[in-house]
């Protein structure tokens, strides 16, 4: 039988990417800051507007699995920006640094909590639960985050 352990280590392996996909972070190096606001092809989102998609829902995600006064945000107005670009590089930079450290919480989560204990709020929603969605819907749009890269030109 599997190890809880090695549970743990899947599971945050998988909060870092790059698995079966690119990892979030080695695309940063392939956009220009001039480029994440571009919507090639008439496509509904810029490569800013999914990355602010992604760190949003892991930060709600974050906050229902230790807040003990959590509330939802209201779908979708707060899980997507209002503006198609950020408004400077430093706001740019917060967002990825944002994502970055709201992932490590989460791997520190799955490190330090019992996997299958109910979040705070939760009806019946473990931990484990919470995690694996995390892992589904950032590789659900790092997959588009790609396609935004190649059309382009930028993915390798």
């Amino acid at each position: 039988m599997i190890s809880e352990n090695t549970i743990r280590t899947v599971l945050q392996n998988h909060l870092a990417g790059g698995k079966a996909f690119m990892p979030l972070t080695d695309m940063f190096s392939e956009i220009p800051f001039e480029e994440v606001g571009a919507r090639p092809y008439n496509l509904p989102y810029s490569f800013y507007e999914l990355f602010y998609h992604i760190t949003y829902a892991q930060k709600d995600i974050l906050n229902f699995c230790v807040s003990e006064a959590y509330t939802t945000p209201n779908w979708p107005d707060d899980y997507w920006p209002k503006q198609q670009a950020p408004k400077s590089k430093t706001d740019w930079q917060q967002l990825q640094e944002d994502y970055l450290q709201d992932r490590k919480e989460l791997e520190q989560l799955v490190e330090n909590k019992y996997l299958t204990e109910i979040v705070p709020t939760g009806e019946n929603q473990t931990l484990f639960r919470e995690i694996l969605l995390v892992i589904e819907h950032a590789a659900y749009h790092t997959g588009q985050l790609v396609i935004i890269l190649r059309l382009l030109g930028l993915h390798k």
